[in-house]
C-alpha cells in the first residue's frame, strides 16, 4: 500500500500522522511512504529522519494526495484540501464530524473512505485512540486557565493555589471521563479547589475513590451546574459523546453570573463545545469575552505541545494502521470490531450509526 503523510494545516498544528519507527515498520514489509517535506518538523522530526526509513520527500501536497492509497492524518481536513481526494482513498484521522457538516458532504462527494481516531470503540466502549489526546488536552486545560486567570492576560488576578491566608481558586470540570479526570489531577496538585460533575453515578464513586475524597463528585442537575458555575474562577467543558455533538450544559445565564474575569476552557469545543457560549477559536487568536468572562475554545489544543502529543498519538494509532496496510480495508475491518466502529463514510455513503442520527441520515451498510 502507498501511504501519504501530509503536512498538517490547521492554525498551529504541529503533530504529524506518523513518525520515523512507523515508517520504516512498514517499509521493510513491503509499503511505501510519501510523507510532505516539514511534515515532523514542528514535532522536531525532520525530513532526514523520514527518508533515512525508507519513505519519499514530496513538495507537492497534490501529488501526495494523488499517489497515496491511504491518507494519515492528525486534524479534519479543511476546505482547501477538500478537492484532493479521489474516490476509494482511505482517510485515517480524527474527524469529529458531528461540528462539520461540510466537511461529511466533501468525503460523501469524494466517495473517501474514513476511518476516525474518535469513533474507533473497544468492546469495553473505551476510545484508544482518542484517551491520549484527552489526557493531554485535559491537563492543558487546566494550565491554560492558570494563565488567563492573570491579569495581564484579561483575567481576574488569581492565583489558583492561594497562598497562606488567601483562599484557593474554585475549579468546577463538567464530565469525569478521561479530560475530565486528568483535569482534575492538575487543578488538586495546584492546590485548588476542585468539583468534578458527571451524569454516571459509578464514575463519580470511581473519582471519589481515585482522588480519596480530595475531590467533590455531583451530578449534572441543572441547579447543580448553576451553582457551581457561579461559585467557580476556572470552569472546564470535558463532556463528549462519541460521534455526537455535545450537550449544552452550561447556559448563557449561567455564565453571565460567573466572576468578571473568570475563565472558562472547552475541550468540548471538536464536538461543538458544552458551553451555549463557546464557538471554535484558534491557538493564533485563542479567547474571546461574553459578559466579563474569557473563554478559551481552541480545537486543537495538543497541538501546542506537538513533541509530547505527536509520540503519544502515533503510538496508539499504528497498530491500526498497520492492520490497514497489511490487509488492506476490507479484511482490517472484518478482523477488527474496533477498527470496524471507526469507519464514518465509505463509498459515498454514511455508515457510522452516531455521524447519521446527528444528520438526520440513514446509516448505510459497507458492501
Amino acid at each position: 500500500m502507498k501511504v501519504g503523510v501530509p503536512r498538517e494545516i490547521k492554525d498551529h498544528e504541529y503533530r504529524v500522522g506518523v513518525t520515523p519507527a512507523g515508517v520504516g515498520a512498514l517499509y521493510r514489509e513491503g509499503h511505501q511512504f510519501l510523507v510532505e517535506a516539514g511534515a515532523g518538523e514542528g514535532s522536531g522530526i525532520p525530513d532526514a529522519a523520514y527518508r533515512s526509513a525508507g519513505a519519499e520527500i514530496v513538495t507537492s501536497k497534490g501529488s501526495l494526495f494523488d499517489q497515496a492509497d491511504l491518507i494519515v492524518k492528525v486534524k479534519e481536513p479543511l476546505p482547501s484540501e477538500y478537492g484532493l481526494f479521489h474516490p476509494g482513498q482511505l482517510l485515517f484521522t480524527y474527524l469529529h464530524m458531528a461540528a462539520n457538516p461540510a466537511l461529511l458532504e466533501a468525503l460523501l462527494k469524494g466517495k473517501v473512505t474514513s476511518i476516525a481516531y474518535e469513533t474507533i470503540e473497544s468492546a469495553d466502549g473505551s476510545r484508544p485512540l482518542l484517551r491520549p489526546m484527552s489526557e493531554v488536552a485535559g491537563r492543558m486545560s487546566v494550565l491554560v486557565g492558570v494563565q488567563y486567570l492573570q491579569k495581564q492576560a484579561g483575567g481576574m488576578g488569581l492565583l489558583l493555589s492561594g497562598v497562606p491566608g488567601v483562599e484557593k481558586g474554585r475549579v468546577t470540570v463538567i464530565g469525569g471521563g478521561v479530560v475530565g479526570k486528568n483535569a482534575a489531577q492538575v487543578a488538586l496538585a495546584l492546590g485548588a479547589s476542585v468539583t468534578v460533575i458527571d451524569e454516571n453515578a459509578m464514575r463519580r464513586v470511581y473519582l471519589d475513590d481515585f482522588f480519596r475524597g480530595q475531590v467533590v463528585t455531583l451530578p449534572p442537575y441543572h441547579d447543580v451546574i448553576a451553582e457551581q458555575v457561579a461559585a467557580s474562577d476556572l470552569v472546564i467543558g470535558a463532556v463528549a459523546r462519541s460521534a455526537d455533538k455535545a450537550p449544552h450544559l452550561v447556559t448563557r445565564e449561567m455564565v453571565s453570573k460567573m466572576k468578571k474575569g473568570s475563565v472558562v476552557v472547552d475541550v468540548s469545543i471538536d464536538q461543538g463545545g458544552c458551553f451555549e457560549t463557546s464557538r471554535p477559536t484558534s491557538h493564533s487568536e485563542p479567547v474571546y469575552e461574553v459578559d466579563g468572562v474569557l473563554h478559551y475554545c481552541v480545537t486543537n489544543m495538543p497541538g501546542a505541545v506537538p513533541r509530547s502529543s505527536t509520540f503519544a498519538l502515533t503510538g496508539v494509532t499504528f497498530p491500526y494502521l498497520e492492520a490497514l496496510a497489511q490487509l488492506g480495508f476490507k479484511r482490517a475491518i472484518e478482523a477488527d470490531p474496533a477498527l470496524a466502529a471507526g469507519v464514518n463514510t465509505h463509498d459515498g455513503k454514511v455508515v457510522h450509526p452516531g455521524v447519521a442520527k446527528v444528520f438526520g441520515m440513514k446509516a448505510e451498510k459497507i458492501k
